[in-house]
């Protein structure tokens, strides 16, 4: 799991103390009284670090570690308000349970694997032992140039939909969706987890949905390119809230850009900016795509999320089913293969391999032999390897040079949203 990150517009908490670090070997017991033991700091954060860690044995616990452990003195708050989610939502069986009922091939919610109190030189630290993770999609979107391609997106935005409805069943809302939030599996680089619930919130404790009520000290919560109105308004976080995060998100991966992002030094600018779409997705979508490449999907998802109640529940699958037809349009399917390559025009670009082979396409009618851009690649690349051996055998100007075969290989190549109701 990474550094956490400070991000831009993002409210800076309240000044906490800073977790103490502790050397490789240190064992925690948790509630359960299983013992622990740390590896290495792999991450350092405003609140507290993150250990790699294993089971407890008489081995030091190495760089390819299954587990972390997440530790911060005891009277820091984010990870308390994660260990109330984690230990109501995230135990495994939980999750299991919900993969198999749903059919799904795993769920992005890390797990829960133990929690407890560590005493150490008269101070109190808090921590919570779960899975470990790989890279973070902020890197990823920043080494890509800030742009995802539209498979990569719409995919992204299927997983992510999967974790939020497992979520929100379970009575909270994540409150922060963004890449930096988004890690991938360790060992499964193709599987994506939504992390961080240190602004977690129960919207509906025993069932019971918390009623609209707008707060000015709780104002703009959450990271404040990405925030939902109602989080502008310092209403507590809602099920639509964490969908339009999650919209604004995807625009942002697939464009590079949100059309509020150069003044997020002005939160009343950035809520007015997002109040002024709500109903005019169409606008949104011409200040962040040109005309031929804007995504009608996700204009039609984000008039379906606007258009929910403060208490409603969203439709899930109907927002999924937009996803997929999305897919298809392009000419693509949720293959549960995360392509983060770049495109200008957020299709899937070419595989490098199959450049290879258009390259020696190109070569072999240079040479003079007869192609065209239906032939079929792999006979190409026999017509180059014939032509050079015989280049080789036969070097005099002149030479005949041989045809390529034929292939008859073929390349496959508004909703009206209706007003926001608050109450």
């Amino acid at each position: 799991m990474p550094n956490v990150k400070k991000t831009a517009g993002k409210r800076g908490p309240a000044k906490r103390k800073l977790a103490e670090e502790f050397p490789p070997g240190e064992v925690f017991t948790d509630i359960l009284k299983k013992d622990w033991k740390l590896g290495p700091v792999i991450g350092k954060g405003g609140f507290g670090c993150l250990y790699l860690a294993d089971v407890n044995s008489s081995k030091s616990v190495t760089n390819d570690a299954p587990y972390v452990i997440k530790v911060e003195p005891s009277d820091n708050g984010p990870l308390f308000t994660e260990l109330n989610f984690y230990t109501r939502a995230a135990k495994p069986d939980l999750i299991k349970k919900w993969i198999s009922s749903h059919k799904l091939k795993y769920l992005g919610v890390p797990k829960y694997w133990g929690s407890g109190m560590h005493q150490k030189n008269g101070k109190s630290y808090r921590f919570m032992v779960m899975d470990r993770f790989g890279k973070d999609l902020q890197k990823i979107f920043e080494e890509r140039g800030k742009q995802f391609t539209r498979k990569a997106v719409l995919q992204l935005g299927l997983r992510i939909l999967d974790v939020l409805e497992y979520v929100h069943e379970h009575e909270y809302v994540h409150g922060d969706i963004k890449a930096s939030n988004l890690l991938l599996g360790y060992k499964a680089p193709h599987q994506v987890y939504l992390v961080d619930y240190g602004l977690a919130y129960r919207y509906s404790p025993e069932g019971n949905h918390k009623d609209y009520k707008e707060n000015p000290k709780r104002c703009h919560d959450g990271t404040l390119e990405f925030t939902s109105i109602d989080a502008h308004k310092g209403v507590a976080p809602s099920r639509r809230g964490d969908l339009e995060i999650l919209g604004y998100c995807m625009i942002c991966w697939l464009s590079g850009k949100l059309p509020w992002e150069d003044n997020l030094k002005d939160p009343s600018y950035v809520k007015d900016s997002k109040i002024r779409y709500t109903d005019n997705i169409a606008e949104l979508m011409c200040k962040c795509f040109t005309e031929k490449d804007k995504p009608g999907e996700i204009a039609r998802y984000m008039e379906t999320v606007m258009a929910l109640t403060y208490t409603a529940k969203p439709p899930y699958q109907e927002l999924r089913e937009i996803l997929l037809r999305g897919l298809k349009e392009i000419g693509q399917k949720d293959d549960g293969i995360l392509d983060f390559e770049i495109s200008e025009n957020g299709d899937v670009p070419e595989k490098p391999a199959l450049k290879t082979k258009r390259k020696l396409v190109a070569a072999v009618a240079a040479s003079g032999a007869a192609t065209s851009d239906e032939d079929d690649a792999e006979t190409a690349i026999d017509d180059v390897k014939t032509i050079k051996k015989r280049k080789r055998a036969s070097p005099k100007k002149g030479a005949t040079k041989p045809k390529s075969q034929e292939s008859s290989r073929k390349a496959n190549t508004n909703l009206k949203v209706r007003k926001r109701i608050e109450k």
